[in-house]
């Protein structure tokens, strides 16, 4: 699995090659790529997993702590502290 990006991303490149435009941003922690989310009209991270079968993306929005299985249609939420036993 790639590192997860250390700074925001510079957005969609399929939209911005194209001249559209994203609302949130998905990173596909199999490859890298960033694509748009489902919301946005280009909808670019879904046709990312099409094209590739590339199953997990993160989100990269600052407000958003998940990530999202194609494959399986399930979120992914990330753990924030430790667990009590028999929690």
């Amino acid at each position: 699995m790639p590192a997860a990006p250390d700074r925001p991303a510079d957005g969609c490149a399929e939209c911005r090659d194209s001249g559209g435009t994203w609302r949130r941003l998905r990173w596909c922690a199999t490859c890298g790529h960033v694509g748009c989310c489902d919301s946005s009209p280009g909808r670019h991270a879904y046709a990312h997993h099409e094209s590739t079968g590339h199953p997990v993306v993160l989100s990269l929005a600052a407000d958003e702590d998940w990530a999202w299985c194609f494959e399986d249609e399930v979120f992914l939420v990330l753990e924030t502290g430790p667990r009590e036993p028999g929690a």
